[in-house]
């Protein structure tokens, strides 16, 4: 374990209310480390978080970034999108930063995103990553989702339960990536520790993300209020990995006081052995391809005619079509 020594913090406001200092860089205070040896483990598993520093090359970040700009920033089609789940153009902030972060950079269209995605596919599947949760699992990882982050739209606090695990709830592990050093106003992540610990109301009946979504938001800040939880968001340098147990009540604080972006990436990750829970409701079959060794769910690759079909239709007729799966996704949960 190491510790540089930083005594400035940054004041910035809350979900739920209130204000909380954060540090500004890496300081003595907060517990981080340089693999996932024992004491990481042990950390993570009482926690319900750990900080890794220096896992992925901070070359290999700019890489990443250079792609983002090449390939995304100048696109003009519709994407999917992590806050929405839904197919949409880019949608930029005054300052030029895409707002609406990318889903899944394992099923863009290898022709017209090519090096995104083998940038990305290598950053989530590199050998310290990978050792990383292997060592969590006892077992080699598989990916079932991703996302990329540029401009900061703030994530609300939630457990990633409620929307995906692995069979054996609690199980799955997240991980967060930064790709540049992320300046406390810029959106930080921010955990609230031991709240993997707290069971709650599951995806269905009152709380559905169908139709009662706002219901759950609702009743997470009420549980972080009712049980005094702490907020933590630790400083993270280009390739420093924050990971997360699926129960962890988790998201990303508003920017406050810069224009500056939080350029990252997230994702999800079962052990290798396990079946994917989505929804709390039902275990889907996993469309998966291997990258360096490790199994990768591409639910919509574009490279597939009838997934190009689905994106046109999801583009150009969106109410007919979220309306149908808004439904769909009610009778599973019920």
């Amino acid at each position: 374990m190491n510790a540089a020594i930083e005594t400035s913090d940054f004041e910035i406001p809350v979900p739920g209310g209130g204000l909380a200092r954060i540090p500004v860089e890496v300081r003595d205070d907060h517990p981080y480390f340089r693999s996932m040896d024992a004491a990481a483990v042990r950390y993570l598993e009482e926690e319900g978080y750990v900080v890794l520093r220096g896992i992925l090359d901070p070359d290999a970040c700019a890489r990443i970034r250079a792609a983002f700009a090449a390939e995304v920033k100048p696109y003009p089609g519709f994407l999917y999108r992590q806050t929405t789940a839904r197919a949409e153009r880019n949608a930029k902030n005054p300052h030029g930063h895409i707002m609406n972060p990318l889903l899944n950079l394992q099923d863009l269209d290898p022709t017209a995103f090519a090096k995104l995605r083998q940038t990305t596919l290598d950053a989530y599947t590199s050998p310290p990553l990978v050792a990383a949760l292997t060592a969590v699992f006892g077992e080699k990882p598989k990916l079932v989702q991703s996302m990329y982050f540029e401009g900061n739209s703030a994530t609300w606090a939630h457990q990633d339960t409620y929307y995906l695990d692995s069979e054996r709830v609690g199980d799955m592990v997240a991980a967060w990536i930064a790709l540049e050093d992320i300046h406390p106003g810029a959106g930080r992540f921010f955990v609230y520790p031991k709240s993997h610990r707290i069971d709650m109301s599951r995806n269905g009946g009152d709380f559905d993300i169908a139709f009662h979504h706002d219901r759950y938001k609702a009743l997470i800040l009420e549980v972080i209020a009712r049980h005094k939880l702490e907020l933590r968001a630790p400083a993270l340098g280009a390739g420093d990995v924050l990971l997360w147990k699926a129960k962890t009540i988790h998201g990303s604080l508003a920017t406050h006081g810069t224009t500056r972006t939080r350029q990252s990436l997230t994702a999800h990750y079962i052990p290798e052995s396990h079946r994917f829970l989505s929804l709390q409701s039902m275990i889907r079959p996993l469309k998966l391809r291997t990258h360096n060794g490790i199994g990768i769910h591409c639910p919509k690759s574009q490279d597939r005619l009838r997934n190009r079909a689905t994106l046109f239709l999801e583009s150009y007729l969106p109410g007919p079509f979220y309306f149908a799966k808004r439904v769909a996704v009610k009778i599973a949960t019920r």
